[in-house]
Order: structure tokens, then sequence, then C-alpha cells
């Protein structure tokens, strides 16, 4: 990759990681570029409307959302997808997740929460502790054993509480009951207190690997895991549904 466009997008990586806006002086400190360099690379892309320039700094631009929708899109993601997400919370109480993997990562396409999780919530992106979630998990059951050791020595297999399985032989075991029983569940693996539970969406053949998933206190994990996977079954036979009519052309359901 050239010089400029690497140092580009890792300056939009640190806008994008920034709490707020960030001024092109502690843009260089944590890139490492120079200065002017930084101004330069800036420039460029204000004027293309990926970032842009306030009074406190550089944000995100008006450019970025366009881009996700275009990933949605190209993902087979639209507002049928988000509508599934949404009734299953609102049946559940649950927060309800869509993720896929593709191209050797894991990433959460889209979700649906309260403003203020009760489960600390997933963010929509990539997902680079696919050992320890239930969505990353069903994902990571259906891949090779050479692909899925793969995606764990990119991302490591970090220990994000004290139940968060950092075995490779024992996360093999575990992926062999979800192949075998068709669901994937953690519990405080990820988060303290929270369970999840993800089913796979039937392929629709030659598509990326998709799962929908549900995020919920402990409690009432225990007290509703067997409607909660239904529900989800529910969910995901929908979205394959869906998946399907859009593969081959077809308009959607109404």
């Amino acid at each position: 990759m050239p010089q400029s466009v690497d140092r580009a997008l890792d300056l939009l990586d640190a806008v994008a990681g920034a709490a707020g806006p960030v001024t092109a002086k502690a843009l260089a400190r944590r890139t490492g570029c120079g200065l002017s360099t930084v101004y330069e690379l800036l420039g460029a892309l204000t004027a293309r409307g990926h970032v842009v320039r306030t009074a406190g700094g550089y944000t995100l631009g008006y450019r970025v959302p366009a881009l996700h929708r275009a990933f949605q899109r190209q993902m087979r993601m639209d507002d049928e997808v988000h509508g599934l997400l949404l009734s299953a919370r609102r049946a559940m109480g649950a927060d309800t997740y869509f993720s896929t993997y593709r191209d050797g990562g894991i990433a959460v396409l889209a979700g649906t929460s309260a403003s203020v999780p009760a489960t600390g919530g997933f963010s929509v992106g990539q997902d680079s502790d696919g050992h320890a979630t239930a969505h990353g998990k069903m994902l990571l059951s259906a891949l090779p054993r050479a692909a899925r050791l793969r995606y764990l020595a990119g991302t490591g297999m970090r220990a994000i509480t004290p139940r968060t399985i950092t075995s490779p032989e024992l996360l093999d075991r575990e992926l062999r009951r979800v192949r075998r029983e068709g669901v994937a569940v953690e519990i405080e693996e990820c988060a303290p207190g929270v369970a999840c539970v993800a089913v796979p969406v039937p392929s629709t053949g030659g598509g990326p690997m998709t799962a929908v998933s549900a995020a919920l206190p402990l409690e009432d994990f225990h007290r509703h895991r067997r409607e909660l996977t239904g529900t989800l079954r529910h969910v995901a036979a929908e979205a394959g549904k869906l998946a399907a009519r859009q593969c081959a052309g077809g308009p959607p359901a109404h």
C-alpha cells in the first residue's frame, strides 16, 4: 500500500477512535506523522467528506454514513433486517444483533438496543473477540479448522473476564458442541452479568456466513433461555428467506 494512503487511513482511524473533535497536532502525535503531512492528508479527506473540520478539531464527515449504508447494501442488509431485529428485541426484551464472517474477519452489521443497554451492548463494526461472543462462536464453528486458527492467530484470545475461554483446545471443544446443537451460548465470557445466545442464518449459497444473536442480563437469560432461542431461530429463518429473495432478485416481502 502506498505510504500516503496508509497514513491517510491511519488518520481516519484516529479520528474515528477519538471521543470528540481532535486537533491536527494531536493526530500527528497519535499517528507519528509530520504535522505538514497531517494537514495535507486531512485536506484531502475533508475535500472528499470523510472528515470535517470544526472549531474544536476534526471529526468524521458526512460521507462516512453513506459508506456504511453501501457496506450494508453489499452485505444484503436493509430495513427489513433491522425490522426483524427490532421485533425480536420487543418480543424478548433483549438487545439483538446481526453478524457476519467475511474475508477472515467477524463483524456486527446491525443491532438494536436500548439507548443505555443493560448488557453493555456491542458496537456495529469489526469484532476482534469472536472467541468470547456467542455470535463469534457460531460463525467460527462453521469455518474449516485452518481458517479458524488463522482468525484466532490474528486476533488473539484475550481474557475479557475470568470466564473467557483462552485455550484453542477448549474453544475447539466448545465449537464442536455449537455445531452439534446449532446454537451458541456464552455466559459472562464477554461481560460480567451478561449472557448471549446466537443461531445461524440459513445460507443462501455463496453468500457470507451470518448469525443473529441476543444479549441480556444473566438473571433474565436463566428464566427465558428456551423462549429466547426459539425466537432467535424464527428471526434467523426469516432473515434467511429475505437473503434468498434478494439473491434471486425478487421483490421484498410485504
